[in-house]
């Protein structure tokens, strides 16, 4: 790839600051800016993430120092610095579903010219960012949507999967994810939540951290999702492998253990040339973080869309229709 690409990660909760993590482990690719809704810390020569680590999930990164900066507008003020930004990543939170293509769209729009990987997991949010592909592309953006675990690491195994058959007849993702609290991850825990019987984006984004917090008590930490609204099946559709109605997303959520509930699992059924039905079944680890299969595809993407970028192609491209390559 040549010289080091410089990345700037979009919020700084449970998400972002393992990217922090994972990407002092990389060499090609460097962390020069996160932001939150505090403010932002911005280091050409790079952030390690001990700096942010030293941080308590309630303090902003505008408060390292030397390199944090509080302010009302961090996007914007990291746009005025998008000559020093090669890549994007987006852990903003997801909901409302349009708040991740508003911000693409108005970086597209004040000149960011790279390269763009989100995690969003609905699929209207997904639909909406798909959306701007034409805006994306005159504008020399390359974007990768739904490139996390699933979306993203699990999808890609489904279109990957589907080449053995000539007729896809369902693809089942059930997931599981243990984290230690719920603060940690705050954002992803109201996604889960709005997908339970009797919720709603609009509702659970009224709902203040306690209620959060009353809800989670009742249910003993452990939320349990089947028919979700994911991405996955536009995504896949989009892909040409299978209709979205074909395809089903669910899972268990612990939100006070590290360990997963049950194992994470993508299954794709279809039929051979040879007229046989089969299954094959793509499983991951159990010792793997949810931020080890998120972060670790969305950077896998972020290669990929450099590669991309540099030939010339821009737009909106999806987690099935791109192959992660794997940074050093």
């Amino acid at each position: 790839m040549g010289e080091v690409k410089r990345i700037a990660v979009l919020g700084a909760g449970g998400l972002g600051r393992n990217m922090a993590k994972l990407l002092d482990k990389k060499t090609e690719m460097r962390l020069v800016a996160i932001c939150d809704k505090g403010g932002y810390a911005f280091d050409p020569n790079g952030i390690p993430s001990a700096k942010i680590d030293a941080l308590s999930a309630e303090e902003s990164v505008a408060t390292i120092s030397g390199i944090g900066v509080r302010c009302g507008d961090a996007i914007g003020e990291l746009l005025k610095r998008r000559d020093q930004i090669d890549g994007v990543f987006l852990a903003l939170p997801n909901l409302p579903n349009e708040f991740l293509p508003s911000v693409v769209e108005r970086m597209a729009k004040e000149g960011f010219r790279g390269v763009m990987v989100d995690a969003l997991k609905r699929t209207r949010a997904v639909e909406l960012m798909v959306k701007l592909n034409d805006l994306l592309a005159a504008n020399k953006i390359t974007y990768i949507t739904g490139a996390g675990a699933t979306p993203g690491l699990l999808t890609a195994a489904a279109a990957l999967a589907a080449q053995s058959f000539v007729e896809i007849e369902s693809v089942e993702i059930w997931f599981g994810v243990g984290i230690a609290n719920w603060d940690a991850y705050k954002a992803t825990i109201r996604e889960d939540i709005a997908h339970l019987e009797g919720f709603s984006v609009e509702k659970v984004a009224a709902m203040s951290d306690e209620e959060i917090e009353n809800e989670l008590e009742k249910r003993n930490g452990i939320l349990e999702l089947v028919n979700m609204e994911h991405a996955d099946d536009v995504i896949l559709e989009l892909a040409g492998v299978v209709s979205r109605d074909k395809v089903k997303v669910g899972g268990v959520v612990d939100t006070r253990s590290p360990k997963k509930p049950v194992s994470t699992t993508m299954k794709l059924t279809g039929i051979t040339f040879e007229g046989k039905r089969s299954t094959h079944v793509f499983t991951l680890g159990d010792e793997t973080s949810m931020a080890a299969n998120v972060n670790g595809p969305a950077l896998g993407y972020m290669k990929a869309g450099f590669w991309y970028h540099s030939k010339g192609l821009h737009g909106v491209f999806t987690s099935a229709t791109v192959m992660p390559l794997w940074p050093h």
